[in-house]
């Protein structure tokens, strides 16, 4: 095998093709195309790797930059498993002066990847019935109540266990697993788990030997003093496990963007205990400390992805709370030293915990860093027991990653492969299942208008429409968990997961503890508003018929009679102002949902499948293309967020709004976003209101909060003057962004949710 520390990566990088590295990792799965899918990964991992990591950046305390090739293999950064960004490639080709050779070598490549892709792969095991049922890809663009997504995200390693053992200790577990393994394909998935470990130690002793030389070429002793500190560090974790707090955030480092990883867990815990060893040895102080995070900090901001690269503190379960804590807040003040948006600080609490903790988070996000994210363990983790069906000794490890959907760290696997639209299965109840986006029969035949005689027949149709595509989304999901199994064995992520190693199976393909499939859900909101606004209209108060309403809906409310239709709409009372009513049919919704979707899971064959009420900026696009609906909102105007209210419908205060937000019984499902936008006066003139306030909402059960601190005239301002607001970041859904970033339709919505002052 050839070592990565023996490529030359400066020369790989800067290859006169501008697809080398393609072509390169291309030539390697040809090569081995037909071999096993263990030899296959190695071949393509050892291509990939040699010019995946980029060089050491001036700044960097830590080694580790990575850019994976437009042709990759990974878990999710690349795409699902065996990956071709096709779209990207031919961007090249068009954009760069490329010979006539290189320009047909690159369609070729895109022609021999269109059917050896993994999301390829998945796709074409679907039954004619499945594919009926989910006949686009295109969430972003075309117009359906339900898409399957390509990914398996949400991984998060076992970062103790690495730290603990090291590289050597590590491969000595898979050796002497080895020694008892009796199946060929248990042998060569462990020898497969040894040659992957031996790939993270090249790509450190490449970085220990970049340093070195930085290092020889530099006329600052300052910064030389911090080179040769990374190549110590990089070249010790090669040999053997860390020692220091250093050591051990180079080795977990390069290990999570080596796998493929953009969640790295309960880091307090993992790393507290390097830390104040050091600080107590006087090897650290704390104000290098806070360097090293800060630099950590913005290495995983370059590791892009505003959806992910979460990163957990305090809660229950960690091994050494007082070591932990320490970490905690040295993560809390490097994130309001640094002001990025990424990663995405989580802060787990529960009634004992250090009051630090909290009171630091509180100034952090009233400086109006979005971070941390908090999370009631109280509450949480007796949920997350009830919804996976787990004891709470094995609950007290949920982890939320991405927009918020709950994984067990290291434990359990709960990709997010679907997305569905509740607002829009309403919408096909209203016509028998015909989309009036696209004017073709979409869902199945649920009765037509004349049908419907009372709102317990509409509910029926609803339901039916929606349990269609949560049925067809449970099938997606185990169709994926399986394909991909039988694809590659993930390698990385399955050396650091319960139970890979002992049970001598990769992740996907019976390694994992427990299989859990997630569905996405949209639209709650809305359909809820919408099913109450249609029992009071039409069934109770009979201001107008069914037919008339949709007629009203179709005409996307304009003229003077649809007009009217909408004002009595919009006139009843909507979820978030702690209406009896109103939330009793946001909680009818959110229970069935749960509901039907768990119960899938013993159908499929997976330990659970839950689903999520999380947003990001999906509540826009999938707003694009959903028709006017009966809580009075317009043809193309966003859904609600997360478990939010519909923009501008909380009209009682901040504590109706809570309460209604805790009304949702969090035990049915894996996660859900509570977004909340304060005015920066509660956290200084008010602070001792707002903490009262936060106070009864956990107390009452609330799970959640994700807190942009903003004002309306700071937002309206960006709009008009971006240039002079770089540093506005606000909360979209499960993530944070510069405001200025987001595009104008994502704005108006951010700008559209009711501010609390």
């Amino acid at each position: 095998m050839k070592m990565l520390s023996d490529l030359n990566l400066e020369a790989a990088l800067t290859a006169p093709s501008p697809l080398a590295r393609e072509f390169a990792v291309t030539a390697a799965y040809r090569a081995h195309e037909h071999a096993s899918p263990v030899a296959r990964e190695i071949a393509v991992l050892q291509t990939q790797m040699a010019t995946a990591f980029e060089p050491i950046e001036d700044d960097d305390l830590l080694a580790g930059r990575i850019r994976y090739p437009l042709v990759s293999f990974s878990p999710e950064p690349g795409g699902l498993g065996y990956a071709c960004i096709a779209d990207k490639i031919r961007l090249v080709i068009a954009e760069r002066k490329l010979d006539a050779t290189v320009r047909a070598e690159a369609k070729e490549m895109i022609a021999y990847w269109s059917t050896r892709t993994t999301a390829y792969k998945t796709r074409a095991a679907y039954p004619p019935t499945l594919a009926a049922i989910l006949p686009s890809d295109a969430w972003t663009t075309d117009s359906a109540a339900a898409f399957p997504l390509y990914r398996m995200a949400g991984t998060v390693l076992d970062y103790e266990k690495l730290l603990r053992l090291g590289l050597p200790g590590l491969t000595a577990e898979i050796t002497d697993r080895l020694a008892r393994a009796k199946e060929p394909a248990e042998r060569e998935f462990l020898e497969g788990l040894r040659e992957a470990l031996q790939l993270i130690g090249d790509a450190l002793r490449h970085y220990a030997a970049q340093a070195r030389g930085l290092a020889a070429d530099c006329g600052d002793a300052d910064r030389v003093a911090e080179l040769n500190a990374i190549a110590t560090a990089c070249a010790a974790v090669a040999e053997r496990a860390p020692e220091t707090f250093h050591e051990a955030m180079q080795l977990a480092w390069i290990y999570a963007l080596a796998s493929g990883t953009w969640n790295y867990g309960r880091v307090d815990d993992w790393l507290g205990t390097f830390l104040v060893r050091d600080l107590d040895a006087g090897r650290l102080t704390d104000e290098r400390a806070l360097d090293l995070v800060c630099s950590w900090w913005s290495l995983i901001k370059s590791y892009e992805n505003q959806f992910n690269n979460r990163v957990f503190i305090g809660g229950r379960g960690r091994t050494n709370e007082a070591a932990a804590d320490r970490f905690a807040l040295l993560a809390i003040t490097a994130t309001r030293r640094v002001r990025l948006n990424q990663p995405q600080l989580s802060l787990r609490f529960y009634d004992g915990q250090n009051p630090e903790l909290m009171a630091r988070a509180l100034d952090a996000i009233g400086e109006g860093c979005t971070f941390p994210m908090l999370y009631n363990d109280d509450v949480n983790i007796p949920a997350v027991a009830c919804a996976f069906g787990l004891p709470e000794s094995e609950a007290v490890h949920y982890t939320p990653y991405g927009c918020g959907e709950y994984v067990l760290s290291h434990r359990s696997v709960g990709t997010p492969n679907g997305v569905v639209n509740l607002t829009k299965c309403l919408e096909l109840a209203l016509r028998d299942g015909h989309d009036p986006v696209t004017r073709r029969q979409a869902g199945p035949h649920t009765g037509a208008l004349s049908t419907i005689k009372s709102f317990e027949d509409l509910w029926r149709a609803y339901t039916t429409q929606l349990q269609h595509y949560l049925d067809a989304l449970a099938d997606q999901e185990k169709i994926e968990y399986d394909l991909t199994g039988q694809d590659a064995p993930f390698l990385f992520l399955s050396a650091l997961y319960d139970d890979c190693i002992s049970r001598a199976k990769p992740i996907f393909a019976g390694g994992v503890r427990h299989l859990g499939g997630t569905v996405e859900t949209y639209g709650n909101t809305n359909a809820a508003d919408s099913l109450s606004a249609i029992q009071h209209t039409v069934f109770q108060d009979r201001a107008f018929t069914l037919p008339q309403l949709v007629t009203a809906l179709d005409a996307n409310f304009a003229g003077p009679e649809a007009e009217a239709v909408r004002q009595r709409l919009l006139a009843i009372p909507k979820y978030g102002n702690d209406d009896d009513a109103a939330d009793a049919m946001a909680i009818r919704v959110h229970e069935h949902v749960c509901t039907h979707a768990r119960a899938q899971a013993g159908r499929v064959g997976l330990d659970s499948n839950l689903v999520v009420v999380i947003n990001n900026s999906a509540n826009t696009i999938l707003g694009h293309q959903t028709a006017a609906s009966p809580d009075g909102r317009r043809f193309g105007e966003p859904l609600a967020n997360g478990n939010n209210p519909a923009p501008g419908a909380d009209r009682n205060g901040i504590t109706a709004f809570l309460s209604s937000l805790a009304k949702l019984d969090p035990s049915l499902h894996a996660g859900a976003v509570q977004n909340m936008k304060f005015s920066a006066s509660l956290f200084t003139r008010h602070r001792a209101k707002l903490e009262a306030m936060l106070a009864a909402y956990w107390a009452s059960g609330g799970t959640q909060a994700m807190i942009t601190v903003v004002s309306r005239t700071d937002l309206e301002a960006a709009m008009v003057e971006p240039e002079k607001w770089a540093h506005l970041l606000v909360r979209v859904g499960g993530f944070s962004i510069r405001f200025i970033d987001l595009p104008r339709d994502v704005q108006c919505e951010v700008l559209s949710r009711t501010l609390y002052e």
